[in-house]
Formats: structure tokens, C-alpha cells, sequence
């Protein structure tokens, strides 16, 4: 029989484990030697912490990122020998704004069970903090980096929003959030709502829902703060 691959939430910053994990992630971890991660630093880091009895040396980890698209067709074979695999985001959830959905993907067309775990999605958090309509929403990952086609894409997801009464949510590069507010505010209506949740889970946690408009009379600072931007128009 195959064995099964877990998808193994992380923490969203540096904050207690046991905070915002249950107790089932330790307990897969301390029983789980091999795994499928991002970056395998932060992934030794978050496994130390998590389970701290566990022996760095019994570690075995395949490391999923830009570099290797290529090599990754091995990465289920200890699935295929009959052995449990975890799959780790660098923050939050597992294939949700992350690469791993490609190892699951593979996991499905091999037969391999997939075990999502429950853990932190700050794109959840933030939908369900921001009062906006959480039946009808869409998360649209990073915009453009160009700035004339930045605010094109803010003005259809605002005619988007309007039109379907969707929720649209969007994230931006940490150092870059600032001027993505900026953007937000000199591009959008007046009276379009976007919320920005920003440092979820930890102790500067800060989740505002408010018009364009007072907005523009908010001093925020959201440099290097992981964020959420979700516009609704009505």
C-alpha cells in the first residue's frame, strides 16, 4: 500500500506553535521523517520548533521551489514505497498561493492519498475578518508589477466586484505594500470598502475593513508586514 501524503499547515510568522496549530501537527511530524518543503531552512526551523524532540539528522527533504520544476518527478516515490511524506508551505497552508499543488497533483494521478490538515490560511482569515461577502469571492494572487497595467487590473477587479458582488482578494511582495495601498487609494472610487489584514496570527495582528475614502485619512505602515488587500464595491 502507498503511503499517504500530508499537507502540513505552518505558522503565518514567528508566534508559538501550539497558538495557532493543533495538536495533530506535532503528532504527524514526530511521525514523519520524510518530506516535500519550500525552503528547507525555515522547513527545519518550523519541524525543531514544532517538534522539538525529533532528530534533525532522520530528516529527509526534497526541496520544491522555482530551481526545481524539473526533478521533481521522484519526489512521491518514498509515497510509492509505502511511506508517509509531508508536504510543508514556507507560511500557511500547503498548494493555496504556494507550489505545492503540482506534488499533489502528481500524488492524485499515482493513487496517493492526500491528508490536508487543518492550520492558519491568512487568505481565510482575512475574508472572514474583513465583513465582506464570504459566499462570492476570488483570490487573484499577485498583480502586475508594472504600474500602468497594476492599476488597470485594480479597476476590472473593482468593476468585478460590483458586478458580481464578489469579494476580491489579492496579495503583494511585503516591501511593496505601501505603494500597493497607494495605488489602491489614487485608483479606486471613493466608496469602494478594502480591507487590509495584515501580521495574522501574531501580536501586531491588524485587520481593517473601511472606504476608499477614510482610508486616505489613515496612517497605516505596512513595510515588510505580510498583508491581504480585499476590494468590495457595491
Amino acid at each position: 500500500m502507498f503511503g499517504k501524503l500530508y499537507l502540513i499547515p505552518t505558522y503565518l510568522g514567528d508566534n508559538p506553535v501550539h497558538g495557532v496549530l493543533p495538536d495533530a501537527i506535532p503528532k504527524i511530524i514526530a511521525s514523519t521523517d520524510h518530506f516535500i518543503v519550500e525552503n528547507e531552512k525555515s522547513a527545519r526551523k518550523f519541524i525543531k520548533t514544532t517538534c522539538p524532540e525529533k532528530r534533525q539528522s532522520d530528516l529527509v527533504i526534497n526541496v520544491l521551489d522555482k530551481h526545481s520544476k524539473t526533478s521533481i518527478d521522484t519526489f512521491l516515490d518514498t509515497c510509492k514505497k509505502g511511506i508517509d511524506t509531508g508536504l510543508l508551505s514556507e507560511a500557511g497552508c500547503p498548494a493555496v498561493a504556494d507550489p505545492g499543488a503540482a506534488i499533489i497533483r502528481m500524488a492524485h494521478q499515482s493513487g496517493i492519498q492526500v491528508v490536508p490538515l487543518v492550520g492558519p490560511s491568512s487568505i481565510i482569515l482575512a475574508l472572514m475578518a474583513s465583513g465582506m461577502n464570504g459566499q462570492r469571492f476570488s483570490f487573484n494572487g499577485y498583480l502586475p508589477i508594472d504600474a500602468h497595467e497594476r492599476k488597470k487590473e485594480l479597476k476590472r477587479l473593482e468593476k468585478l466586484s460590483q458586478e458580481q458582488n464578489q469579494s476580491q482578494l489579492f496579495i503583494e511582495t511585503p516591501y511593496r505594500n505601501n505603494k500597493m495601498l497607494e495605488d489602491i487609494l489614487n485608483v479606486l472610487q471613493p466608496q469602494t470598502e478594502i480591507c487590509v489584514a495584515c501580521d495574522l496570527t501574531l501580536p501586531t495582528e491588524m485587520v481593517k475593513t473601511q472606504t476608499v475614502n477614510a482610508w486616505k485619512h489613515t496612517k497605516i505602515d505596512l513595510h515588510k508586514r505580510p498583508a491581504i488587500f480585499i476590494i468590495h464595491k457595491k
